[in-house]
């Protein structure tokens, strides 16, 4: 496989492997526990193990997916630490949100430099535009 925009081929980090087990309450988000191994799939204790948290938000657009980091190093931490940590990932999350919906209000709308200008009704030659 290679990948089209780089041209270079696209290839996994067997140095970097993890195996994930994913904890849910069922009602507020997800506990994602990557655990470090070898490429043989053999725990790794050289590397520690990392914790994510996803969760979403609805917006009036529907839901956005959110996803953050825990820093902890058991379970028991990350649970503790996930409402914080969603509550930080979901204020950035609407400050990005509200800066988009800046640039888009602010951003000017300016005809092809190539395009003839606009001349009311009808076309260039004047034709559908109402006699006087």
């Amino acid at each position: 496989m290679s990948s089209a925009a780089t041209g270079r081929p696209v290839e996994m980090d067997a140095s970097q492997m993890y195996r994930e087990e994913i904890f849910t309450d069922r009602r507020l988000g997800t506990i994602r526990k990557l655990i470090p191994v070898t490429a043989e799939g053999a725990p790794d204790p050289a590397r520690p193990v990392l914790f994510s948290g996803q969760a979403q938000v609805m917006t009036p657009v529907g839901a956005i997916p959110l996803s953050f980091d825990l820093d902890a190093t058991t379970l028991d931490g990350a649970i503790a630490k996930f409402g914080a940590a969603a509550d930080v990932a979901i204020q950035e999350t609407m400050r990005e949100l509200q800066e988009m919906r800046r640039e888009q209000a602010s951003s000017i709308v300016l005809p092809d430099a190539g395009s003839p200008p606009l001349a009311g009704p009808g076309d260039l030659l004047g034709r559908g535009r109402p006699r006087r």
